[in-house]
């Protein structure tokens, strides 16, 4: 595991999802950042394809195509920066993910949540991360294939994850 020390405080938006595009390349596939979209937090996201199968170590994984999302609000209201790191399948209309941000305040600063669509279907407390950008993402990616096993899913559809899963 690789651990970033530098100076947070210091950070630019840019320069940082670049870098999480530059660790992503060795990992997954067709990795490039892209700015944000208008309904969307924050100014860029790094988005990679994932063949799930093989990221994931499981040959009977019931797609074949998947994709990672990441993306950082440095300057935010609170003393952390807000973040989201999805996992998104659009042949099962499926979104997992950590979410970073000041929506869910009962949960606490961070959760994961399970999208069925556009339509969230559960939001779960998440471990909070306190560290720099690129940490949160190597950890974020170290326990992402737990996290989307811990989906459930009726008919065909997420309907929200494993309760005795903790994230």
């Amino acid at each position: 595991m690789v651990v970033f020390l530098a100076n947070r405080a210091n950070l630019q938006n840019k320069r940082l999802h670049d870098r999480i595009q530059n660790r992503l390349s060795g990992a997954l596939e067709n990795v490039r950042r892209r700015r944000a979209e208008p309904r969307e937090a924050g100014p860029y996201r790094v988005v990679a394809n994932v063949n799930p199968r093989q990221f994931l170590q499981d040959d009977e994984y019931p797609v074949t195509d998947a994709r990672v999302e990441i993306g950082f609000q440095l300057r935010t209201s609170d003393p952390y920066e807000y973040y989201w790191f999805n996992w998104i399948e659009p042949e099962r209309s499926l979104l997992v993910g950590w979410h970073q941000d000041d929506t869910h305040d009962d949960l606490g600063p961070v959760h994961l949540q399970v999208n069925d669509g556009a339509t969230a279907v559960d939001h779960q407390r998440a471990q909070f991360i306190d560290s720099h950008p690129l940490d949160v993402v190597e950890q974020r990616l170290n326990s992402l294939p737990d996290s989307v096993f811990a989906v459930e899913w009726e008919q065909g559809r997420p309907v929200g994850l494993n309760t005795s899963w903790r994230p």
